[in-house]
């Protein structure tokens, strides 16, 4: 069975990394550029972020490719060269993940940067193209699990789901990011992200990014009110930013962001990471709450 399948299976609460961007933004990447990029321009900056993050105690790390679509890869100087960045993106995740202990690697998927028809110009077969040519290069780098994260289009994480299904069958969470409270850009609510993927076969269903705790807590809510049981993913950002002497800051500490995955697991939540302004210490955090002792070892 696929590792991380194989703990799921086990009713285990796995902790999941931190944040990515805002985390290589405090070692020099600037604002507006290919996160992708770094993949071959700085992996020792990357392999260094995750590897923090495997020492803090994260069973899962997420690859460094959430722009890494062919389709929002359009105007990177790398743009001919997106596959081999999803590869080497997975490779250096497997490298990072060999210093724990059952690490398992998931390929970051998000969104393509432009809407589907009739909002914008692609197609949805384009979009699955699209998908399917990320989740391969995945595939082929070596990831435990696919994640398509940070989706506010119904359409679009359909495409996506579809997409990655047609080129492999490794396991994949689904996950929505809620920015208007309850509610995505699009106005999907979690009981319809919840139904719609569930019964497409994805392994989990997610709340990631999006805006403060308490929403995240309502919208894990109302996916286990919708699919009792079902398997939930969350990764909250660190509260919502704000600028202070023209930075960009993050108000939740690590000891409300464990206080947070504490009540989540109460919830539902069965993977418990962080988001945007998520360090390695918040996920050493989570981790003490809920790897310490016998409270919340175990999904409840």
């Amino acid at each position: 069975m696929n590792p991380f399948m194989q703990r799921l299976a086990t009713g285990e609460v796995l902790i999941a990394d931190g944040a990515t961007g805002t985390n290589l933004q405090e070692l020099g990447l600037e604002g507006g550029a290919h996160t992708e990029d770094w993949v071959l321009d700085h992996p020792d900056r990357i392999l260094g972020l995750e590897k923090a993050f495997v020492k803090a105690g994260a069973d899962i790390i997420l690859t460094c490719t959430f722009g890494g679509t062919a389709l929002r890869m359009r105007g990177s100087k790398y743009e001919a060269s997106a596959d081999d960045i999803n590869r080497q993106a997975a490779l250096l995740a497997r490298e990072a993940a060999a210093g724990g202990s059952g690490v398992s690697v998931a390929g970051s998927m998000g969104p393509v940067g432009q809407l589907m028809k009739p909002y914008g110009p692609l197609t949805f077969e384009e979009v699955v193209g699209g998908y399917a040519r990320q989740a391969r290069a995945l595939a082929e780098g070596g990831v435990d699990l696919l994640v398509i994260e940070t989706q506010f289009s119904l359409d679009e994480a359909r495409a996506a789901l579809e997409g990655a299904r047609s080129v492999t069958d490794l396991p994949t969470v689904v996950s929505f990011s809620y920015d208007r409270g309850t509610r995505t850009m699009m106005g999907l609510k979690p009981e319809v992200v919840a139904a719609t993927f569930s019964g497409l076969g994805a392994v989990m269903v997610g709340v990631n990014c999006g805006t403060t705790l308490e929403n995240a807590q309502a919208v894990i809510q109302e996916y286990a009110a919708a699919i009792p049981g079902y398997a939930i993913w969350v990764k909250p950002n660190a509260g919502v930013p704000h600028m202070e002497a023209g930075k960009t800051v993050y108000d939740v500490t690590p000891g409300q962001m464990a206080e947070f995955a504490r009540s989540a697991v109460k919830l539902g939540a069965r993977v418990v990471g962080g988001c945007c302004g998520s360090t390695p210490a918040h996920v050493r955090a989570i981790s003490g709450a809920l790897k310490s002792g016998s409270e919340t070892s175990r999904a409840i």
